[in-house]
């Protein structure tokens, strides 16, 4: 497998072996801090066993949902986003309040004592309107006054980020260059000088190919084989359902090229179908 220097940080392994390492969580717990934009730091994460994990049809990978808990009882749900996501917003609406569901059950159903929760998105693509890379949440009145910051939505939208190295000063900048722009890196010389702070030396560390064990080679392989396949196999399923509306198409005998545009399909497509049903 020929792959560069650098493993992409937010493809499902490079994303696994970075915030979902178990055996330091110093990347995760300065980058949670980062994006949450908390002056306190958080020094324990006790990362949780019954993490979604998904795949995604047009994705270079997939996604893969961390969650984890903090030492002062937050829950922070984590989920990476490569593929095109209009709706996205509705999908982090459904994580963050089956979150809340699941710790108003676990508990004394005590409104007063509920924990914090925030879910956390990266987005390789846009979607909100705004010009903001890094959007906060809460529940506000229309003036925009806090009414309750219980539960915290945090979406980053990583096509929208562009500083430079000279403009980079906070941690949440540092992280998102990383993210961006480490697998595009072939020499030292490259490196921004933050890189050599140690949450993020020790997760570039985590995906330097040229230090990966055999095991470690073996597993990226796999995640890759993985995705590949059930990308593959969401493809088929996808033109299977548009070729059966193709066909009904022919038969109401509207013309190729305007079936084609409505289904998303090439004419020679639409052609290869209609000459099926005529034999």
């Amino acid at each position: 497998m020929e792959i560069g220097p650098f493993i992409p940080l937010t493809s499902d392994y490079g994303f696994k072996a970075t915030f979902g390492n178990e055996g330091n969580t110093l990347f995760l717990r300065t980058a949670l801090q980062a994006l949450i934009k908390s002056a306190v730091p958080i020094r324990e994460v006790q990362l949780e066993k019954n993490a979604f994990e998904a795949l995604t049809l047009d994705s270079r990978s997939g996604i893969f949902d961390l969650a984890c808990t903090d030492e002062a009882g937050s829950h922070f749900i984590v989920e990476m986003q490569l593929g095109h996501a209009p709706h996205f917003v509705q999908r982090m609406k459904f994580y963050g309040l089956h979150k809340f569901n699941t710790v108003v059950e676990r508990g004394r159903f005590d409104y007063a004592s509920l924990p914090r929760i925030y879910c956390i998105a990266f987005l390789e693509k846009s979607v909100l309107p705004t010009a903001n890379y890094h959007t906060v949440a809460n529940l506000r009145d229309e003036q925009g006054e806090p009414i309750d910051e219980q539960m915290t939505f945090i979406l980053v939208e990583l096509a929208k980020f562009d500083k430079p190295v000279a403009a980079i000063s906070t941690d949440l900048d540092k992280l998102l260059y990383t993210m961006k722009k480490l697998h595009e890196v072939t020499e030292p010389t490259q490196y921004p000088p933050f890189w050599n702070e140690e949450w993020l030396e020790r997760a570039i560390e985590e995906l330097n190919t040229r230090r990966m064990t055999p095991e470690e080679r073996f597993q990226f392989a796999r995640y890759t084989a993985i995705n590949a396949e059930a990308v593959n196999a969401e493809k088929a399923k996808v033109l299977a359902v548009k070729s059966e509306a193709v066909r009904l198409a022919l038969k109401k005998g509207l013309p190729v090229d305007l079936i084609a545009e409505i289904n998303g399909v090439s004419e020679e497509l639409v052609r290869d179908i209609q000459a099926n049903l005529s034999n």
